[in-house]
C-alpha cells in the first residue's frame, strides 16, 4: 500500500508542476547596479551586501564583476545597502546606502558611486590628495587619448583628400565629360584640387597645434599648401617636420622614412616650381636616399615637375635618375625625349633636323613600351619628321631594386 502511494504522490507531483510553472505573482524583489571607485573608475572587485541592521550583518551578499556591475534577488523589505572590497572585514564596510526598498516583481536600480564628494571628503586627506593627483593623470590621458583618436581620423581623411586631388583631372573629365573643352576641363580639375587641399590644410593646421610632435601632421600640411601654392609655409612645415624627424634619431627613437622622404620630395617640388634647379636635385636626391624603396616614385615625379615648369636639362637628367631605377615605364622615356628634343638642330648642308643623342632612342622606347599608349601620336609624328622608322625590337631591362 505504501508503494501505490508513493506512486500516486510521484504522478501528483508531474501533474502540478506546470501549473505552478504558469503562476504568475513573484514574491521577491531584484536589485541591480553599478560600483564606481574613487577615481571615477568602475570598481572591478568586491561585494554588495543587504542587511536590515545598518550593516552589521547580511542577509543577501551579491558579486562585483570586472564590469562594476552587480545583481541578485531579495526578499521585499527596506534594507542598507553595503559595499566591501574583497579583504573589508564582515563588520566594517567601504560604502553603504540606507533605506533602499526592494519591491516584491520590482527590479530596483543602487549605483555605488565612491567619487562623488561625499564620500572623498570622508577620507584622509593624504587618500583625497593622492586621488586629486590620478584624476588629474587619468584626465590628461584621457585628453591625449582623444586628441589621437582625432589626429587619426584626420589623417583619413587627408589621405583620401590627396587621392581625390591626385585624381582631379579624371574627375573632371567625368564630370563635364571627354567633350569639354580643355580650359574648361582645366578649370574645374584646379576646382577639385584647390577644395580637397583647402580641407587638407584646415585639418592638419588644427591638428599641429594639437600634437606639435607629429612630424605627419606636419607633412601632410606642407603638402597641402604646396598643392595651393603657399610654397613659403609649405617649406616652413616640411623643415619642421625634418627638425622633429632629426630630433627622434638623435634621442635613439624610431624615425619615420616615408615622412622624410615625403618632405625632402615636397622641399624638392618647392624648388623646382620656384627656379631653384640644383637645390631642387639635391632634395630629391636626399628623398631616395631616405626612402629608396620609393626613389622612381619620388624621381618620376621630379621628371614631370621639370618638364612642367620647362626645365628640359633638369628634366632629362631627371629622367635617365628615373629610369635608372624603373626601366621599364614608358613615360620616362617620353619624358626624356621631349626634354632632349628642345635641342634639335638642323644640318646646313643638308637642311634636316638633327636630333641631339638618345632623343631618338628615347622616343623609340616610348613606343615600344606604350605602342597604344596617350603620347604614341605625337611620338609617331616627331619620329616621321625625322624620317624614322619605327623600331619594335627594344626590351627595357631589369627594374633595378
Amino acid at each position: 500500500m505504501k508503494r501505490t502511494l508513493s506512486l500516486s504522490i510521484g504522478l501528483l507531483a508531474f501533474a502540478v508542476l506546470p501549473a505552478l510553472a504558469q503562476t504568475p505573482a513573484p514574491n521577491t524583489g531584484k536589485i541591480h547596479g553599478h560600483v564606481t571607485n574613487p577615481s571615477g573608475a568602475p570598481q572591478s572587485v568586491g561585494s554588495v551586501s543587504l542587511s536590515t541592521d545598518e550593516g552589521r550583518s547580511s542577509k543577501y551578499t551579491f558579486p562585483v564583476d570586472a564590469n562594476g556591475d552587480y545583481k541578485g534577488d531579495a526578499n521585499p523589505g527596506t534594507y542598507t545597502v553595503v559595499f566591501r572590497q574583497p579583504d573589508t572585514p564582515p563588520d566594517k564596510m567601504v560604502d553603504s546606502f540606507d533605506n533602499v526598498k526592494i519591491v516584491a516583481g520590482q527590479d530596483v536600480n543602487q549605483d555605488i558611486d565612491m567619487s562623488r564628494k561625499a564620500f572623498i571628503d570622508k577620507l584622509p586627506k593624504e587618500q583625497q590628495d593622492k586621488l586629486a593627483e590620478m584624476k588629474k593623470h587619468n584626465s590628461e590621458a584621457l585628453k591625449a587619448n582623444q586628441i589621437i583618436k582625432q589626429v587619426n581620423a584626420d589623417i583619413q581623411t587627408v589621405a583620401q583628400d590627396i587621392k581625390d586631388a591626385d585624381a582631379a583631372a579624371a574627375t573632371a573629365k567625368n564630370t563635364l565629360g571627354a567633350a569639354a573643352a580643355k580650359a574648361d576641363l582645366d578649370a574645374k580639375a584646379a576646382e577639385i584640387k584647390t577644395a580637397k587641399y583647402t580641407e587638407v590644410e584646415k585639418l592638419m593646421t588644427t591638428d599641429t597645434a594639437l600634437k606639435p610632435d607629429a612630424s605627419i601632421l606636419f607633412a601632410e600640411l606642407g603638402q597641402a599648401q604646396t598643392g595651393l601654392k603657399e610654397y613659403d609655409p609649405a617649406l616652413v612645415n616640411f623643415k619642421k617636420a625634418l627638425d622633429l624627424e632629426n630630433a627622434l634619431q638623435a634621442a635613439g627613437k624610431k624615425t619615420n622614412s616615408a615622412v622624410q622622404g615625403l618632405c625632402q620630395a615636397g622641399i624638392g617640388e618647392i624648388y623646382a616650381r620656384t627656379g631653384k634647379v640644383q637645390e631642387a636635385m639635391d632634395a630629391y636626391d636626399a628623398a631616395v636616399k631616405v626612402n629608396p624603396s620609393q626613389g622612381a616614385f619620388y624621381l618620376t615625379n621630379e621628371t614631370k615637375i621639370f618638364y612642367s615648369t620647362s626645365q628640359a636639362d633638369a628634366q632629362v637628367a631627371a629622367a635617365d635618375k628615373a629610369i635608372a631605377l624603373d626601366p621599364n615605364a614608358a613615360i620616362l622615356y617620353y619624358l626624356k625625349g621631349n626634354g632632349l628634343v628642345q635641342k634639335t638642330t638642323m644640318d646646313p648642308k643638308t637642311n634636316k633636323l638633327v636630333a641631339p643623342a638618345g632623343c631618338l632612342e628615347a622616343y623609340q622606347k616610348y613606343l615600344q613600351l606604350a605602342p597604344d599608349g596617350p603620347y604614341a601620336a605625337d611620338v609617331k609624328g616627331i619620329l616621321a619628321g625625322f624620317s624614322q622608322t619605327i623600331d619594335n625590337t627594344y626590351k627595357a631591362p631589369k627594374k633595378k631594386s
